[in-house]
C-alpha cells in the first residue's frame, strides 16, 4: 500500500505521520503502540473486520477515536489515530512515499459485545 510519510513541525517537536495519498473519510490508518499497524476502510465490506468497524463506528454513531477507546479497554491494547498537533499549530516540512503492508484490525478485538 502506498502511503505518504509527512513530517510536521509542531510546538512539541517534529512528528512523522503516515497518510493516504487520497484520503477518504471512511479510510483510516490505525497505530498500535504509536506505530502504523492497521488499515480500516468502513466501506470495504469484503473484509469482515472492516464490516465490524463499520458497525462500531457508523451504525452506532461513534467517532473512530471513541470506538478505539472501547477496543483498547476490552483488549488491553493501545490503538490510536494520530493527531498532528494538540494546539492546532503545525508546519509541513517534507513528504515522501513509503510502501507498507497494513492488515485489517484482528476480528477477535472487534467483538460485537462492545
Amino acid at each position: 500500500m502506498e502511503l505518504l510519510a509527512t513530517t510536521y513541525r509542531t510546538l512539541s517537536g517534529t512528528k512523522e505521520i503516515l497518510e493516504l495519498p487520497v484520503k477518504k473519510n471512511s479510510q483510516w490508518i490505525i497505530y498500535k503502540d504509536n506505530k502504523p499497524s492497521f488499515f480500516v476502510d468502513f466501506y470495504d465490506l469484503k473484509e469482515e473486520s472492516n464490516a465490524m468497524m463499520n458497525s462500531l463506528v457508523l451504525c452506532s454513531k461513534r467517532t473512530i477515536r471513541e470506538a478505539l477507546v472501547l477496543i483498547n479497554k476490552k483488549n488491553n491494547i493501545h490503538l490510536s489515530v494520530p493527531k498532528i498537533s494538540r494546539l492546532g499549530f503545525s508546519k509541513k516540512i517534507k513528504s515522501e512515499v513509503k510502501y507498507l503492508d497494513l492488515k485489517p484490525i484482528p476480528k477477535e478485538w472487534l467483538a460485537y459485545s462492545l
